[in-house]
Parts: C-alpha cells; structure tokens; sequence
C-alpha cells in the first residue's frame, strides 16, 4: 500500500557494481543516476542483492522516489561463527538505515545462501526464524522475507524466483486457472519447496522476485535462445539464457516482464536484473550502463498497473 491504496511492485535486481572501482562508486552523481535509470526504464523499486548499500544511494532513492529492498550478504556456510557475526552487522544494518523512508523491506537470507540444509537442519530453520523476528523488533513498520526464492518459513511476503525464459509457461504457471496453494506446494528442481513444511502458506503475498536474466551475445557466440540451464560463452559470461540477436533479446525481456506484471497471482516483481556485473551479462543495460535496447521500450513494458490509477500516489516525484 502507498497512501492507503494498493501500489503493486515493480523491481528490478541491482547488485550495484561498477567496473572500476568494483562495489564503491565511482561519484555521487553515479549514485544518482542509478536511482534516475531504474526509474526511466519504469520500474518503482530496486532489490539490492547482496550488498548494504552506500547511504548516499538510499539518499537519492528517498529524495528521487524509488523503492528499496535491502539484502544482507550471504555467508556460504552455516556455523556458530557466520550466525554469530550475521547477527551483529544485520542489527547494525537495520539501526543505520532504518531512517530511510525509501526502505520497505528487509531481507535477511536469500535462497537459502547460509543455511543450506533447512529441511534437515532445525537449527537452521531457527536461524531464519531468529533474524526474522529480530529484525521485525529492530524495525517494526517494515515487512520483512525471512528467506527469499524457495524454503520460506517465517516470512511476510512469499517470493519465488523462477528463471524459465519461456513466458508461455510462465504464463501458464502463474496464471488464473491456478490457485496461489498449488503454487506455495509446488516442488521445484532439486527438491526445493517454496515453504518449509510447517509453515502453510498463511495468505502472504506471493512475489516473483527473480525472473528474467537473459544475456545478450551480439558477437554471434551464441546463435539461438537457450531454456533451462545457464548459458555460458567464451569469455565466461553467462546468463540464465541467452541470444545473439538484439531483436530476440528486447522481444524475450518485454514479453517476460509483461507476463510478471499482469499476473493477477503476483503483488509485485523483481527483474533480473539492472546492469551486467562481471561474468553475470544478463542486465537491461551493460556494466557502463547503456540501454541494450532504448529505454523507451523497456519502459512500454512497465507501465503502471491499473490498480495504481487515480491514487493519488506520486512515486515519480517521491512524495
């Protein structure tokens, strides 16, 4: 809700890199127009994968009006140790930012990075219980994913992350013939469950909060469209898909947003993803930021929902 009246999601997944100077920017004014591109290309909010970031960019977005997830960084292992040091820099992660009206998440773990083992570990599924209602006490007015992707137990918002590049089974999915339980049920490759058993799904909204991250190979490394496992050149870039044709890659990108976005099921999404970082060449736009197609176009295919229609919300002027 934004104003008293629904505002449904539209994010993109930015890791907020530069090729440069790697997770710090180069300038403010980069910082800035971050917040400016994920707005231009017609998305309301950001997740901020596996960074904390600068607070000169949460600035920005609480000044230009963009939306905010913010994710703690993932520990690879689940030990007294990373549990012990999670808990601290998630506390004074919460305590410095908290301040930001642009915030309207907290997402403590992600895919289960960290405790890799909840269906069989109890101790890890306290882990994501724990932080949950830590940071619901260090934050009250925010929602909080306990554990985003697959694995959900503790949670206020159920998020799926599904990278078919098919958006006719997407479609067919996700779409109105299927009821949100068969989903929340569903198992998923290797086993993965959406939520724990034990924790039924209790009416949480469901978000598609990582699709997409199709790469675009224009050298002709790759010919044709690639579903289903990633797919890799050369060079060792990869995406989840990819193309060699620019044509097929807007094609792809709009049609898969716009299947996301006009799914009755889904209360927002989250894109991936913003810029290409490194081996990761899935963004909407290059390392440099450069559109790989206009703006314009990525724009048509997030517009604004009818439901945000005569709101009386003003997210493009942030008030």
């Amino acid at each position: 809700m934004l104003n008293g009246r629904s505002y449904p999601l539209r994010l993109v997944l930015d890791q907020g890199y530069w090729p440069d100077t790697l997770m710090t920017a180069p300038s403010d004014d980069a910082l800035r127009r971050d917040v400016e591109l994920a707005k231009e290309m017609g998305f309301n909010g950001v997740r901020k994968h596996q960074k904390i970031e600068d607070p000169r960019y949460l600035y920005w977005a609480d000044v230009l009006g963009l939306l905010v997830w913010e994710e703690m960084p993932s520990a690879y292992r689940f030990t007294h140790r990373s549990v012990t040091r999670m808990v601290r820099e998630w506390a004074e992660v919460i305590a410095r930012d908290r301040s930001h009206p642009c915030i309207i998440v907290w997402v403590p773990f992600n895919e289960s990075w960290g405790v890799p083992d909840l269906n069989v570990v109890p101790a890890a599924r306290d882990a994501v219980a724990a932080l949950y209602h830590l940071t619901r006490t260090l934050d009250p007015t925010r929602l909080v994913i306990g554990n985003d992707g697959w694995e959900s137990s503790a949670t206020d918002i159920i998020g799926i992350h599904d990278y078919d590049c098919d958006p006719h089974h997407l479609r067919t999915r996700y779409g109105p013939e299927v009821e949100p339980q068969d989903v929340v049920e569903r198992r998923w490759s290797g086993g993965r469950i959406l939520t724990l058993d034990g924790f039924p799904h209790r009416g949480q909204p469901l978000c598609l909060t990582e699709f997409g991250g199709i790469a675009l190979f224009e050298d002709g490394r790759r010919p044709g469209v690639a579903c289903g496992d990633d797919a890799a050149a050369a060079d060792g870039t990869w995406g989840y898909a990819a193309t060699g044709n620019a044509a097929e890659f807007e094609r792809l990108c709009t049609a898969l947003i716009e299947v996301a976005r006009t799914t009755a099921m889904f209360s927002g999404f989250c894109y991936t993803q913003f810029a290409d970082t490194f081996q990761e060449a899935n963004g909407l736009l290059t390392a440099e930021r450069r559109p790989k197609f206009p703006i314009e176009k990525i724009r048509i295919a997030t517009p604004r929902l009818l439901q945000e229609e005569g709101t009386g919300a003003q997210p493009s002027d942030g008030r």
